[in-house]
């Protein structure tokens, strides 16, 4: 199994390897020209946006700056509006459905490392070494149609937040959120049932 294999099935991958550096460096080079563009410069971003990620619907706005890590594992339908200084660590696949509001500030994490130290290390790591010293691995994050995410949410790799959900803002989202639901907080809970 390759390493982009590993990481595609949510495995331990080395991050390192070389795939995964070839796809960081052409990243870097169409967010530096994404992040230099003027604010009313649609039809260029709209071209670096469907160089950069694997699908941008219609109607799709990312507000600047904007970072990923390597764009190709975003998809993103129609009617979306990602405003500025957004964070899509896309080390495995995102997927936003259409008419979707994404605020200021919101990071999406698809990586991880182990929480215990023993498996978080990379086996048979000695200092000095080339290698890597931790282990890796991304889960995809998923958010459905319809829903709005407020300022500076985090949500963490696995997460499904469903069709027509609210998530309030500074939420850190570590559990799927079930649809029509309005959650909030940290950990994010569910307050109630909405869109009835």
């Amino acid at each position: 199994m390759t390493e982009l294999e590993k990481c595609i099935a949510g495995e331990y991958y080395n991050c390192h390897d070389q795939i995964f550096l070839d796809f960081k460096n052409n990243a870097r080079k169409l967010l530096k020209q994404y992040n230099a563009l003027e604010y009313n410069q649609k039809e260029q971003k709209t071209e670096i946006l469907k160089q950069l990620l694997g699908k941008t619907g219609e109607n799709v706005s990312v507000g600047l700056p904007f970072i990923c890590d390597y764009g190709r594992n975003i998809y993103i339908g129609n009617n979306v509006s990602i405003n500025m200084n957004c964070t899509f660590v896309d080390c495995n696949k995102i997927t936003i459905g259409d008419n979707v509001l994404v605020a200021s500030n919101v990071q999406l994490y698809t990586s991880a490392h182990p929480v215990e130290l023993s498996e978080r290390l990379t086996p048979g790591f000695t200092p000095g070494s080339s290698e890597y010293f931790c282990r890796t691995y991304a889960l995809p994050i998923t958010i459905g149609s319809g829903c709005w995410i407020g300022g500076g949410v985090i949500i963490l790799p696995g997460v499904t937040i469903g069709d027509g959900s609210v998530i309030g803002a500074g939420s850190v989202v570590n559990k799927d959120i079930p649809a029509n639901s309005l959650a909030a907080g940290n950990p994010c809970r569910i307050i109630r049932n909405i869109n009835q």
